[in-house]
C-alpha cells in the first residue's frame, strides 16, 4: 500500500531552483523526487527521521 503523499506550495530563489534542477538532472530524478531525496538525507543525518520497515523506503530514482 503506498501511502499519500501531501501537496504543498514551496517558494524557492530562482538560483536555488536552477542548482536542484541540475542536481536532479545529473541525478536522473524529477526536481519533486531530488527534493524528496535532499529532505530525507538532511532528516536522517540530523536524527530526525525514523526509518520505514524494510521494503516501504523508496531506494530507486524517479
Amino acid at each position: 500500500m503506498t501511502k499519500k503523499k501531501k501537496p504543498f506550495v514551496l517558494r524557492l530563489q530562482p538560483e536555488m531552483m536552477k542548482a536542484i534542477e541540475k542536481w536532479a538532472a545529473d541525478d536522473f530524478r524529477s526536481i519533486n523526487g531530488q527534493i524528496e531525496w535532499i529532505l530525507s538525507e538532511s532528516l536522517k543525518k540530523a536524527g530526525r527521521w525514523k526509518k520505514p520497515p524494510s521494503g516501504q523506503e523508496k531506494n530507486d530514482k524517479d
